[in-house]
């Protein structure tokens, strides 16, 4: 009987197992793919690298988006930028030419990808150099150009976050030439890229085109680009990308159309295509709200770069004084600045400010086939500047901001600069060696009244023992608009002050500094300075 009741036992037992197994693998097919990858992202797992951006009016300096631009961040390749532009300076002072050759060190070959492959011992042209860091972003390139300009990787960082000083760039710092993972890491944020974007045109406008490469030949090697809004989306002329996996993807973007101008930068994307997806938005939401009037406010002059603390063994080197440029002012915020759509996850807050979408991409559309381009061309109009590519795959698309509806409706536009008043010339100093002019602008548009001829120490001493000085750029009617900004927008601290004009030319090059005379006191031109850098502009006290 006992027996007769396990043996009946037995199968029920294993009806059960069998059971519980079924539940089991039931389980494990509900849980989809989709499933598992929402309880790891709910558990804290996908890759979130710190984002930021930031868009410019190049034309007038107006922030048209801005999303943690102030933040620190890791620029990756886009330290190569900076690179270039000491490159660039070197050439334009006639150290180096495209043909020069550049050695190569064991060091710089030694190099982790990307690379270009050179061999400790040889050499390269300057030509090839630069085309390898903008396409391929070549980290052994990087250093020989560090090294032949500084002498040592170390040395040229250094010089690289002077210039970044004297820039504007208060925030970056540089410790490496190519933004390899470094210990501490080269930082910078949004809004000093966006000024590095702007002075490196506008500084070397005979090389900045070299940046809408999308290959080059190098030998029997065809090596294209990373830059994949080149051709694609209109009027993207430039510049670089770069990435690490603490940085997350970068990009800084340059873009022309209709005669407005906007500089932008994303950083921290979470791939590359999401990368490129939201600069798309940004520049096409921008542009269409950027200033067409007025001449781009050329900020391309350099404030004194800091004298490098002497090495105990080296005897500080004394070099011809230069004029004192002035930086890129930092950019004047939009209010309500909208957001695109891609980039409102990112974002503290949301926005309720509609703005018209841009024309998408076409869902499964190939990718864009750079094989079949030329470089692209630039061809100007008095009206419209286009960039146009050689002949396209059927599949690829350009975008372009909807033609059926106004972008601009919803938002605030950037007010006009006011025409500057004709100046009353004052005086001409003395030829020498360096010669200067000054000219006084007047506060209000009325008409030249004749005035004594004085000197140049005569008129300044006269006014004060203090100068301020706003900038230098290549011309003077720009400087004049920078003085007429400034006093409208620091009427108070500049009231008593006496705005002018100052033409130095030295090495073949003019500059027309903008400045204020008037300050008794160093406390007061600090003060007046203080006060227009709250406003935006860059500013430094010197003795009259």
């Amino acid at each position: 009987m006992v027996l007769g009741c396990v043996g009946l036992r037995r199968p029920r037992l294993r009806v059960v197992i069998g059971l519980i197994g079924v539940a089991a693998v039931a389980a494990t097919i509900a849980s989809s793919p989709a499933e598992a990858r929402k309880r790891r992202a709910h558990s804290g797992g996908g890759y979130t690298p710190p984002y930021a951006a930031m868009v410019v009016d190049a034309k007038t300096g107006r922030t048209l988006h801005a999303v943690n631009e102030d933040a620190a961040r890791i620029p990756a390749s886009l330290t190569k930028v900076m690179t270039l532009y000491m490159l660039f300076e070197q050439m334009e002072r006639g150290r180096f030419s495209m043909d020069s050759e550049l050695r190569v060190s064991s060091y710089a070959a030694s190099q982790p990808p990307t690379k270009l492959g050179l061999r400790a011992g040889s050499t390269i042209s300057v030509e090839d150099a630069i085309k390898s860091m903008i396409t391929l972003s070549a980290n052994d390139s990087s250093v020989v150009v560090a090294e032949n300009i500084a002498g040592s990787e170390e040395a040229f960082a250094e010089q690289m976050t002077r210039k970044a000083r004297s820039l504007g760039m208060g925030s970056t710092r540089f410790y490496n030439p190519h933004g390899l993972p470094h210990s501490p890491p080269n930082l910078t944020t949004a809004r000093d890229l966006t000024i590095l974007a702007r002075a490196i045109q506008e500084r070397f406008p005979k090389y900045y085109p070299l940046f809408s490469m999308r290959a080059f030949q190098y030998g029997s090697r065809t090596i294209r680009g990373h830059n994949r809004l080149l051709g694609k989306v209109e009027g993207v002329d430039g510049i670089k990308t770069g990435y690490t996996r603490a940085s997350g993807f970068n990009l800084m973007t340059s873009a022309k159309s209709e005669g407005r101008h906007v500089v932008s930068v994303v950083l921290g994307g979470r791939s590359g295509a999401s990368r490129d997806k939201i600069m798309t938005d940004l520049v096409l939401a921008s542009l269409p709200r950027a200033s067409t009037s007025g001449r781009s406010s050329v900020m391309v002059a350099e404030a004194p770069e800091p004298e490098p603390r002497p090495r105990p063994e080296e005897r500080p080197r004394v070099a011809a004084a230069e004029p004192a440029p002035m930086p890129v002012p930092r950019p004047e915020a939009m209010a309500d600045a909208p957001l695109p759509a891609a980039a409102r996850a990112y974002a503290p807050m949301p926005t309720t400010t509609p703005i018209a979408p841009p024309r998408p991409v076409a869902a499964g559309g190939q990718p864009l086939q750079l094989s079949g381009m030329r470089p692209v061309a630039a061809t100007t109009t008095p009206s419209a500047m286009r960039w146009s590519i050689g002949a396209q795959p059927s599949d690829a698309k350009v975008l372009r901001p909807p033609a059926n509806v106004d972008v601009t409706s919803s938002i605030a536009k950037a007010p006009e600069p006011e025409p500057a008043a004709e100046p009353v010339k004052v005086a001409e100093a003395p030829a020498a060696s360096v010669q200067r002019k000054v000219e006084v602008v007047p506060a209000k548009v009325q008409a030249p009244e004749p005035a004594r001829a004085v000197s140049h120490q005569a008129a300044v001493v006269a006014s004060g023992k203090w100068v301020i000085q706003l900038g230098a750029t290549d011309d003077e009617g720009k400087a004049k608009e920078i003085l007429a900004r400034a006093r409208a927008k620091a009427s108070g601290s500049l009231a008593s002050a006496s705005p002018f004009t100052e033409k130095v030319e030295k090495g073949g090059s003019t500059l027309f500094r903008a400045r204020f005379a008037g300050f008794d006191d160093s406390k007061d031109a600090q003060n007046a300075c203080a006060q227009l850098k709250r406003g935006g502009f860059s500013c430094f006290a010197t003795r009259s």
